[in-house]
């Protein structure tokens, strides 16, 4: 769908419901070797990691971290992360969830353009279950 000429994109309660879908993306955030993330790095929308040549963890924060800085969030509120993984060789990036998180799905980010066939990128999302608890589902 191409976007309009002026203005464009859909927009909360404009009435404009057939056009594109717009949202902002900051910089992306990073991590090369095993690692344990921020909440900055999670709730960024995309986290770009680089291993290099050799397999990484990349720990999540805790679900207390979480609820420290998105204190809007309620049961049920959820959010997503992207993560790309430019490693080459043996660069597999394995998600390890942090105290307070549940995992549902695989947590392994393979290297662009493996054989796996899972493409080098990752999409997790995280959803409140309750207070300092949080599930995380690999959904792409």
């Amino acid at each position: 769908m191409a976007l309009p000429a002026v203005g464009g994109g859909y927009q909360y309660t404009d009435g404009n419901l057939n056009e594109q879908v717009m949202e902002t993306q900051t910089d992306p955030q990073t991590a090369t070797a095993t690692a344990t993330l921020t909440v900055a790095q999670i709730t960024g929308g995309l986290l770009v990691g680089n291993p290099s040549t050799s397999a990484a963890s990349y720990t999540m924060p805790t679900a207390t971290a979480i609820d420290a800085v998105m204190t809007n969030m309620k049961t049920s509120s959820c959010f997503l992360l992207n993560v790309v993984n430019i490693g080459t060789s043996s660069g597999v990036i394995t998600m390890v969830v942090g105290t307070g998180i549940t995992s549902v799905g695989n947590l392994l980010v393979a290297i662009t353009g493996s054989a796996a066939g899972v493409g080098g990128a990752a999409q997790f999302l995280f959803r409140k279950t309750g207070t300092a608890a949080y599930s995380v589902y690999r959904v792409a």
